[in-house]
């Protein structure tokens, strides 16, 4: 009775207040909670063909709160139908969180969610996170009788129970098994990612240890994805106290991308490089999934934990998701971009070609704040450009900055006019590659959010902005000389 006493009410109160907030209130095309707060994806995954994504969910409150699972599906990634609250924090291993995790289909056609249960609170000695399931069909769960299924006794190294969190479960045709990793702190104080297996999903062994941090990148190693892409072995993390590293890392809440081989017959992880998965200002705990015709999508929080305390003014959501992006190799470069499904909602084109470079440029038809706008920039020569600007969301007193500069070799992305009124970080810049001043941006804009794919996802820039609505302007100025294009879409569901 408790469960359906807790789970119940969450889902009488999202039903009522979800309903109240209006589509102009939101973005358009990224998700957001159906009322109060969101952060990390959950249990991303195809189930009976269709694209389900749970997420961390506090209904009651625009800031984090005890932790239930919010959850929608969707049929092409972009247009999402919202569904009843899934789980709740109502068991005793579970009771002070319903922390991130995934989901997978069983044999049988029923879907099963695997979380990290939290017991006690933070920093005390009673704080255990474990590893718990729920199957259900889609819309309504069933916790397992069994819980937990897998505890921090299971992994043979000294490790702490209080951090031991965010199973990512999927399941290898190859070896007709469930494996799952999760992010586990040893006795070192650095992160580390565990592998379990299990035949049926309902009975977990220790299988590895993938790697570690050796508090070299960052401390606890949260919401770790492991997955093949292009020959390659792929171990996304995201390291908590991470310490910057020149414009590749930056402090706090980062995420990174490990990258190297994969012994099946061992279960051993070779890691042949480190880089970051984004450059901007909010990006954090991405999920992936792979897709029905082969493709690698990753979804994140479009969020820093450093300023996600900060709400736009009587907002009753806090926390979106990015659009789910397409993973591809490239050179050894993991590569970004957003999934094809977006430009089926594609309208209204204006396309400007061979644009010349000036100090000062508005394009007639050329705004907005929803929008998907692609701007190639080629110098007249290989040393007759400096710098190329893009201002977005912009107004008299406001506007985003989007700065190329090329003797530097970085773009930069600057919103301290993007409607903060608080001292967080607005500022962050990333390397891009030498084409001789040549550049490609893609800029996607939803109301509250900017992310900027550089040189075809070679690099991606993730932002919110909390400007007015109004301030739907967009120019350009450039030092040097050359030429650009400007192609514009309006983005409508």
């Amino acid at each position: 009775m408790m469960e359906q006493t807790k789970l119940a009410k969450a889902r009488d109160y999202e039903t009522a207040f979800g309903a109240q907030i209006p589509p102009e209130e939101r973005p358009l095309f990224h998700v957001t909670p159906t009322v109060g707060w969101l952060n990390d994806p959950n249990g991303f995954s195809v189930y009976q063909g269709e694209y389900h994504l749970f997420y961390q969910y506090h209904p009651y409150d625009i800031h984090w709160g005890p932790m239930h699972w919010g959850h929608m599906k969707s049929r092409d990634l972009i247009r999402w139908e919202r569904l009843p609250a899934a789980l709740a924090p109502d068991m005793e291993y579970d009771q002070n969180g319903v922390f991130s995790g995934s989901a997978a289909e069983l044999p049988d056609g029923r879907q099963l969610l695997m979380y990290t249960g939290v017991q006690g609170t933070d920093n005390t000695p009673a704080c255990r996170q474990t590893q718990c399931l729920a199957v259900g069909n889609g819309v309504d769960y069933e916790k397992y009788e069994q819980n937990p299924v897998l505890t921090a006794d299971a992994i043979p190294e000294p490790c702490y129970a209080k951090d031991f969190r965010d199973p990512k479960i999927w399941h290898d045709p190859e070896e007709n098994c469930f494996f799952a990793v999760a992010g586990i702190r040893m006795q070192d104080e650095s992160g580390a990612v565990a592998l379990f297996s299990s035949k049926d999903g309902f009975h977990w062994n220790y299988v590895s240890i993938l790697d570690r941090s050796r508090n070299q990148y960052g401390r606890m190693w949260e919401c770790p994805d492991f997955f093949e892409l292009d020959g390659k072995a792929i171990l996304i993390v995201s390291p908590q106290e991470m310490r910057a590293q020149g414009l590749t890392f930056h402090n706090g809440n980062d995420v990174i991308c490990l990258m190297g081989n994969y012994d099946r017959a061992e279960h051993q992880f070779t890691r042949e490089s480190v880089s970051a998965v984004d450059y901007g200002l909010d990006f954090y705990a991405p999920q992936t999934l792979k897709t029905s015709d082969g493709r690698r999508v990753m979804i994140g929080w479009m969020q820093s934990w450093e300023n996600s305390h900060l709400c736009r003014d009587n907002a009753r959501w806090q926390g979106m998701f990015t659009v789910p992006r397409e993973l591809s190799l490239k050179e050894g470069c993991l590569i970004q971009k957003p999934v094809k499904e977006l430009e089926n909602y594609r309208r209204n084109p204006v396309i400007c070609r061979d644009v010349p470079l000036a100090p000062d440029i508005r394009l007639p038809g050329i705004s907005g704040r929803i929008l998907d706008l692609t701007i190639d920039v080629r110098p007249e020569h290989e040393t007759s450009l400096e710098s190329f600007t893009i201002h977005f969301a912009q107004d008299e007193s406001h506007g985003t900055v989007l700065h190329y500069d090329v003797q530097k070799g970085t773009v930069c992305l600057d919103r301290t006019d993007s409607g903060f009124r608080y001292n967080i970080v607005n500022r962050r810049e990333a390397p891009v590659r030498d084409q001789g001043g040549k550049i490609r941006f893609r800029i996607l804009l939803d109301r509250f959010s900017a992310e900027i794919f550089i040189n075809d996802g070679e690099q991606a820039i993730s932002a919110c902005i909390y400007t007015p609505q109004e301030a739907d302007g967009i120019s350009f100025e450039a030092r040097g000389t050359g030429r650009f294009d400007a192609e514009k879409y309006e983005l409508v569901l």
